[in-house]
């Protein structure tokens, strides 16, 4: 009898400790991202990493999940060429507030590895979302107004500013749609 209630005692505490492992697993595994992508942009940028939920404050968190629910906030995976190739948008960011510093970058898969490029850089914390391709217009009257024909990369300093990134099959338009 004894045993038979030691048996069954291990065998909850296993289930609970599998459970609450594979959690916190799916809870990191959404700011994760290939492998070889992640190995060069490791070598390429050294010291930093993809924002994620743990990174925002509160307020920050609850304005991101709002809208965004828990998907991560510093990756996202866009087709933002128009080629279907695999295309994220990473949010990368060194150091500690009040001097971190971020940078937007778009990692695009191409035959011979991935081009990587470097969108904006910024201090804070920022997000990173998609939105559809169409009518995006500039705050200011100077700024123009981007007619994306592919999805867009929005960087965003949650609750203060927000910008959009477009390709327009040549280079990347940029237009601030907040403030």
């Amino acid at each position: 009898m004894r045993l038979k209630l030691v048996l069954m005692c291990v065998a909850i505490l296993y289930f609970f400790v599998l459970v609450s492992s594979v959690s916190a697993t799916s809870s990191n595994d959404r700011c994760a991202f290939l492998p070889d992508l992640r190995d060069e942009i490791s070598s390429k940028y050294p010291g930093t990493r993809v924002v994620s939920l743990a990174d925002l404050s509160e307020y920050e968190r609850k304005l991101f999940q709002k809208d965004h629910g828990a998907r991560c906030p510093g990756l996202v995976k866009v087709n933002f060429y128009g080629d279907g190739m695999p295309t994220y948008a990473l949010v990368l960011i060194a150091g500690e507030n009040p001097k971190r510093r971020a940078e937007l970058i778009v990692a695009h898969q191409a035959t011979g590895g991935w081009e990587i490029r470097s969108l904006d850089v910024t201090d804070g914390t920022p997000v990173v979302w998609r939105e559809a391709p169409g009518k995006y217009d500039g705050l200011y009257v100077s700024e123009k107004t981007i007619h994306a024909t592919r999805p867009v990369i929005v960087f965003c300093g949650l609750g203060s500013w927000a910008v959009l990134f477009a390709w327009t099959g040549k280079e990347v338009e940029k237009v601030q749609i907040s403030d």
